[in-house]
């Protein structure tokens, strides 16, 4: 396994973590991260972009056959 596909694992776990957190736990993250979520707060048209991003880089990956499949 290259360093490149563990960044993008790593990249594509937050991503993931992100909409879930930004879908169904806002209440939870902002309660929990107070000062946190002042200054990140969390926003769902931001977190999609996010992980649309990371699953395009990870297409490029995927056709230079980086990620190991």
């Amino acid at each position: 396994m290259t360093i490149e596909a563990i960044i993008f694992y790593l990249l594509l776990l937050d991503s993931v973590s992100c909409n879930l957190i930004v879908l169904f736990g806002s209440n939870w993250y902002t309660s929990t991260f107070r000062i946190i979520s002042r200054w990140f707060p969390p926003a769902e048209g931001w977190a999609l972009y996010y992980l649309i991003l990371v699953l395009w880089i990870g297409s490029f990956l995927y056709r230079m056959g980086a990620l190991g499949f």
